[in-house]
């Protein structure tokens, strides 16, 4: 197996003539955090979609743990190892907390479609759901509809939902987007702790949680990667600087991150 849990190879994506991809080549050791930044518009959504299914490149190669994925469907993606979640927090509303977090897993246990026996039944499901409600912090809403937790709660259960069924790889875009300064904090401390042993990638606009959560920057500017580093090696490339971060790093470093 590759020591790599995901690579890049020469990707590209062109939506009729515009090259929105431009030859992103990106290799992610097992168990790294990796922190993908650029401005708007820089590819980035478009990079997560292309690595989950949602787009088929035009060219290039997407590995997970050394196979070929690009091509394929989503959901034989999520089943290959790799699981996201969305700007949008994608959850079932009218579904408990227990009840979210126990569709997440009932997939992994290898209950698929077919049901034999009622949810309630499902011991191992059961006890997982419970196992993940414990590990992001919402055992004390199990019961209560995702639709009535706050907006950082859902986002947690979304976390929650994501790394359900197994998944050794997690791409989470913009995890704490619209949460306050304390919220982000702790939020922060959430996703250290449920992807611990994993592999992580987030795109983020916020500078002080790339730099407080990413071992690796990873900087697309116009569809290309142009720095590929540890935070401050990336704080200190002048080339990056220039094109994106600026006073982001200066305000990074006066806040001490």
């Amino acid at each position: 197996m590759s020591s790599y849990a995901l690579e890049l190879k020469d990707l590209r994506k062109s939506f009729g003539k515009t090259e929105i991809i431009r030859g992103v080549n990106l290799a992610v050791t097992a168990g790294e955090r990796v922190g993908i930044i650029g401005p708007n518009g820089a590819g980035k959504s478009t990079l997560f979609n292309l690595i989950s299914g949602r787009f088929a490149p035009t060219s290039g190669e997407v590995l997970l743990n050394g196979q070929r994925i690009d091509g394929k469907k989503p959901f034989e993606i999520n089943r290959a190892g790799l699981s996201r979640s969305f700007q949008i927090t994608n959850i079932f509303p009218k579904l408990s907390v227990f009840e979210n977090l126990r569709c997440g897993v009932l997939w992994s246990l290898g209950y698929k479609y077919t049901f034999l026996k009622f949810l309630a039944d499902l011991d191992d499901a059961n006890q997982r759901a419970d196992e993940l409600m414990q590990m992001i912090k919402l055992d004390k809403k199990r019961d209560v509809l995702a639709i009535n937790l706050t907006y950082a709660e859902q986002r947690a259960l979304e976390i929650g939902i994501t790394i359900a069924g197994g998944a050794n790889v997690i791409l989470l875009d913009e995890p704490t987007a619209g949460m306050s300064r304390s919220e982000t904090s702790r939020f922060i401390s959430l996703i250290k702790e449920v992807t611990t042993g994993k592999t992580l990638l987030t795109v983020e606009h916020d500078m002080g949680v790339v730099f407080g959560l990413a071992d690796k920057i990873a900087v697309v500017v116009y569809g290309e990667v142009l720095a590929f580093d540890v935070p401050e090696a990336v704080r200190a490339n002048p080339r990056v600087q220039e094109a994106y971060l600026g006073s982001a790093v200066a305000d990074s470093q006066a806040g001490g991150h």
